[in-house]
């Protein structure tokens, strides 16, 4: 595995524009070798910055991947690729996230408690991931959203959004990097 600065260094960070743009589909009848390189070089980034997710756009590959792993000892990944989210509903729960590409700050965002999601495996395997009140729920809806341009601060009220943003310019005049979260 490189070393953890350059893995580090691999994480694309607010204010980049990658990060708010839509990302396209892979062709899941042909996934070969360069989408397993960029799912393990994805894998590898996420657990350098002792990270639970990681999306395509935030390593700037603009495809439609994303990477988890909610376990504290890191060795139960899944790479979703295409995912879809077709349920998510439940009670709105609140909870602090935080986010790779914007070091230094958590913050509070709604989302449904449950969630259910299709999405491919690097065999092109159709599965389905289902997810109620726990870590997974809240990381699946983060991941996904950044395939469609939208960040945790989206979700926040205009107000709350000002706030976090100048709190996310402290955090990077004050070195933020990919895995360090605020409180």
């Amino acid at each position: 595995m490189p070393c953890k600065e350059k893995l580090l260094n691999d994480i694309v960070v607010s204010p980049d524009e990658r990060l708010q743009q839509e990302c396209s589909l892979i062709d899941v009848a042909n996934i070969g070798r360069e989408t397993k390189k960029v799912a393990k070089r994805m894998l590898d980034d996420m657990y350098a910055a002792d990270g639970c997710g990681l999306a395509g756009p935030q390593v700037g590959v603009m495809k439609q991947i994303v990477v988890i792993d909610v376990t504290l000892e890191q060795n139960k990944p899944y790479v979703l690729i295409n995912p879809k989210v077709i349920t998510a509903d439940g009670p709105v729960r609140t909870t602090g996230e935080g986010c790779l590409s914007f070091p230094g700050i958590t913050v509070d965002v709604e989302r449904p408690s449950h969630v259910v999601v299709y999405a491919y495996d690097l065999k092109g395997n159709l599965m389905q991931y289902e997810a109620t009140e726990d870590l997974m729920a809240v990381c699946l809806q983060h991941e996904i959203d950044h395939l469609h341009g939208i960040t945790m601060l989206d979700h926040l009220t205009p107000a709350n959004k000002i706030k976090a943003l100048q709190e996310y310019q402290i955090a990077l005049a004050n070195g933020a990097r990919p895995g360090e979260i605020g409180e």
